[in-house]
């Protein structure tokens, strides 16, 4: 099977409750279809620096910003097919370049810090950002349940609704149970819509006919803040902050 490797969209984030969601949908059923693969499950490992370099600028809301993640659409085997995504975002334009390695090669790459068994201009700049960050490690386990939409003219348009979003910092694999901290109140959806232009006349109509308006949301970033508040983590985060500061 064949995976697109490379991406460049406006990814538009909105926050909604339950009653909001189903309007959308109804709203949506003439344009678009779920598909092939229904509600899904995906897991992402990403990957930062002790001191948390990444999530930390990422949060000050800079003109660039990139991240660096594993990800699986199913509790991955050691044969199973994973992507190491390298995810920019500049003025507002998100770029993903990816690669499609096994489960078990992406897992020893990164715990050994060998190079990836892959010879591409995607590799090279994987590997380029994992040389500039020194001493990448896990630092998150997420996950989430995803309904992902099509437009049915064809068209690069497309709708995802993420649901029971849930986070931990340990027992870090993309073969592991599905577990954590929740980051949405119960009932709670984040849809983005994921696009190469505008949005359609009947979407924008929809969102302001239900007073749904763009919001700032990143996964990561929402697991970091929780992160940073947790008693237990006190001292650690002191420490964290003084070395962030030198």
């Amino acid at each position: 099977m064949t995976y697109q490797s490379t991406f460049k969209r406006y990814e538009i984030k909105y926050l909604l409750t339950y009653q909001q969601k189903q309007a959308i949908m109804q709203e949506m059923q003439p344009y678009m279809k779920l598909d092939k693969y229904g509600r899904t499950t995906i897991r992402n490992i990403y990957y930062d620096t002790d001191n948390f370099r990444l999530i930390r600028h990422s949060l000050e809301k800079p003109i660039y910003k990139e991240k660096l993640r594993v990800r699986s659409y199913q509790e991955a085997a050691p044969n199973d097919p994973v992507f190491v995504e390298l995810k920019k975002k500049y003025k507002k334009v998100v770029y993903k370049r990816r690669l499609t390695i096994s489960e078990e090669d992406a897992a020893k790459s990164f715990e050994e810090g060998i190079p990836l068994p892959v010879h591409s201009q995607i590799a090279d700049e994987i590997e380029y950002f994992r040389s500039f960050y020194e001493g990448l490690r896990p630092a998150v386990f997420l996950t989430y349940e995803r309904e992902a939409f099509y437009e049915l003219s064809g068209g690069d348009f497309r709708v995802t609704f993420d649901e029971n979003i849930l986070y931990r910092d340990y027992d870090i694999s993309l073969g592991s149970e599905v577990y954590g901290t929740p980051l949405l109140n119960k009932g709670d959806t984040l849809m983005e819509i994921k696009t190469a232009g505008g949005l359609p006349l009947w979407m924008s109509r929809e969102l302001n006919r239900l007073k749904v308006y763009q919001t700032s949301f990143s996964k990561y970033g929402e697991a970091y803040r929780d992160m940073m508040t947790r008693p237990e983590l006190t001292e650690i985060n002191e420490q964290r902050r003084i070395l962030y500061a030198c």
